[in-house]
């Protein structure tokens, strides 16, 4: 299974939704939050784009010796209709600063240096420390995990269903939807005759490191469930 630390860098390195939470900022709209753009720096560091007017940047550029404390909020909503759609979310706490070498026309460029990351989603809650998440890496699978979960269940919605054969004993299965992928395998969210819900995971026998791969060891999942 992937590390706690490879599971936020793969959260704050997608595109799922993000905020800053930052102390002088609390009358801003929501939108006014949310970074333009964010990347992992080879630092460590998160930087993330704001228009220069935005109140984080206010903020920070009134910040007390340079350094405001904040919170990046990071939610994992599935791309495809589920019950229970989020899927986890991180909070990456540290301290801002302008990073104006990097500023754009009409735009500023801040860095949040981490302490301490704080993750909760579908494997489980964690902390992870500024190092290990330093020295992780994304999941290889991130870029289009989006494209073929949807991809799963608009065109492959009879191979999902088939799942279910795997599932032994809760073989009264109704429905099954694509919910999570990575290098790791397969997540499907299953709902039974009572109207219940819960998650079953398919791996892979080993991890996939492309699309290439991802396309046999998928297919070598579909002939199981067939057999």
């Amino acid at each position: 299974m992937p590390s706690a630390a490879e599971r936020t860098r793969t959260l704050v390195q997608s595109t799922c939704s993000a905020a800053v939470i930052v102390p002088g900022a609390e009358g801003a709209r929501p939108d006014q939050l949310v970074p333009q753009a964010r990347t992992v720096g080879t630092d460590g560091a998160v930087y993330l784009l704001f228009p220069a007017d935005a109140p984080v940047v206010r903020a920070a550029t009134h910040a007390e010796d340079d350094e405001l404390p904040a919170v990046l909020e990071v939610t994992d909503v599935a791309p495809v209709a589920v019950p229970h759609r989020i899927r986890g979310r991180a909070w990456v706490h540290g301290w801002l600063t302008l990073a104006p070498g990097i500023a754009e026309p009409g735009r500023m460029m801040l860095r949040l240096e981490i302490g301490e990351v704080y993750v909760d989603d579908l494997w489980g809650d964690a902390t992870v420390g500024a190092r290990d998440f330093a020295a992780a890496l994304p999941d290889p699978l991130m870029e289009y995990e989006t494209e073929l979960l949807q991809h799963l269940a608009a065109v492959h919605d009879d191979h999902v269903q088939g799942l279910s054969g795997l599932l032994g004993h809760r073989a009264d299965v109704r429905r099954v939807v694509p919910l999570a992928l990575d290098r790791f395998g397969l997540r499907v969210r299953c709902g039974d005759t009572a109207g219940r819900h819960f998650d079953a995971r398919f791996d892979f026998p080993e991890p996939v490191r492309d699309i290439h791969g991802l396309r046999r060891a998928m297919h070598a999942l579909f002939e199981a469930a067939r057999d």
